[in-house]
């Protein structure tokens, strides 16, 4: 599989209803990195008109995960296990997303990422622990659970 049918790969998998619901797009998603945006609307705003904190936090997590899933040479999926995010400033407008791998293992990628507003500002940085997965081995899990 090559970085262009990964990255391929990854923009679908950002079709989750949710992410679709809040208009998360992937710009790019190779061994370089994932990189996410969203274009805030008012539904995503707190009290105060700026992008409310879970909106950042979950842009956070799925750029991280979008790098986590392109350092992996088998293409997997991954599932959160560890997620520290700072809040430094409030952001409005377009908000962006980079995130690189810093390491992985045959189970496990350690990513950072820090999140831009519309004006340059850097408004997040965090870092996760993501597990990699086998999709037919979870949903044998999930029936095993049932």
């Amino acid at each position: 599989m090559t970085d262009a049918d990964l990255g391929h790969e990854l923009e679908l998998e950002l079709e989750a209803p949710f992410l679709k619901l809040l208009g998360v797009r992937c710009t790019q998603a190779d061994i370089n990195g994932g990189y996410v945006n969203l274009e805030l609307r008012p539904e995503h705003q707190n009290a105060w008109q700026v992008a409310h904190g879970g909106v950042l936090l979950t842009l956070m997590d799925v750029g991280m995960a979008v790098a986590a899933r392109a350092a992996d040479p088998a293409g997997r999926g991954v599932l959160t296990l560890e997620l520290k995010n700072q809040f430094l400033h409030t952001a409005k407008g377009t908000i962006r997303v980079s995130a690189q791998t810093v390491h992985h293992s045959a189970s496990l990628a350690f990513v950072e990422a820090k999140l831009w507003d519309n004006d340059d500002r850097l408004c997040c940085m965090g870092t996760a622990t993501f597990k990699y997965f086998n999709k037919a081995a979870l949903e044998r899990s999930f029936k095993k659970d049932r």
